[in-house]
């Protein structure tokens, strides 16, 4: 079973790279000057209030003291909520210029983690012979040329009795719908090189040498694109119309984000 790429188009490592570096994921979620830390605290703010399943999946608190790995660490919101958290963070990422942001952001905190760039896909070459209680990577492995070999490199830096939380673009959802009707894109900035979406069953065909544990659709972005460019959360009327348990229930249904937690089968 083979994942529906949204993008079409043949594409490289390299043009990821460049895709990312061009415009790291969540860079304009802030008006502040870049790099302060009134610019972190906003993109933080903004990112969770938009994102908010993300803090009760990441479960921040429950890996004080692990070793954790993130691949695809963008900008560092979740990296520096997992190091203040009390984890042993180690953060890796294919774009240099969201490393240059995030190692900055570790430095305006005052945290401590380890930040390597690295392809995914050949992970533990930069970690050889480490293991890590926590393996997580959060909207990354379905922007990679071959997202199995970032799952089999998980696969020998996890620990037997570790546990994989990643997420993945769903097939079946809203946003996918509207994508496949040339209404939306798969990210805020045009031109995304790769992006793979995943039903149910072709996620657990990806994560070859897991037993996958919990699986769920989450978030559907509701607002009016044109207001929150300008950081106002206008609600799409359609959805404004819904009663909140009506909006659950679709995104519970219809979420672009496909929520995985799995450990070493």
């Amino acid at each position: 079973m083979t994942a529906a790429p949204v993008s079409m188009a043949e594409a490289t490592l390299e043009d990821v790279r460049s895709y990312w570096d061009r415009r790291p994921c969540n860079i304009r979620h802030s008006t502040k000057p870049v790099g302060s830390r009134e610019y972190f605290d906003e993109v933080e703010a903004r990112k969770y209030h938009v994102e908010y399943h993300i803090p009760g999946f990441a479960e921040f608190p429950r890996w004080a003291g692990k070793r954790v790995l993130e691949i695809g660490c963008g900008i560092g919101t979740d990296a520096v909520n997992f190091a203040r958290a009390g984890a042993e963070y180690t953060g890796t990422d294919l774009s240099e210029e969201s490393l240059k942001l995030t190692r900055q952001r570790f430095a305006v905190y005052g945290l401590k983690g380890r930040l390597l760039a690295a392809n995914g896909e050949r992970v533990a070459e930069a970690l050889p012979g480490e293991q890590f209680d926590l393996v997580y990577s959060f909207g990354v492995i379905h922007h990679t040329p071959d997202p199995g070999a970032v799952v089999a490199e998980v696969r020998r830096l996890i620990k037997p009795t570790g546990e994989f939380r990643l997420m993945v673009y769903a097939r079946d959802s809203w946003k996918d719908i509207m994508i496949r009707a040339g209404l939306d894109q798969p990210e805020a900035q045009s031109g995304c090189p790769i992006a793979f979406t995943y039903s149910h069953a072709e996620a657990r065909a990806l994560l070859k040498g897991f037993r996958v544990v919990e699986m769920r659709n989450e978030h559907i972005f509701p607002y009016v694109i044109e207001k929150y460019v300008r950081h106002e959360y206008e609600v799409q009327p359609w959805f404004r119309a819904m009663p909140e348990a009506m909006f659950k229930a679709l995104e519970a249904t219809l979420g672009w984000h496909l929520c995985i937690r799995a450990v070493p089968a």
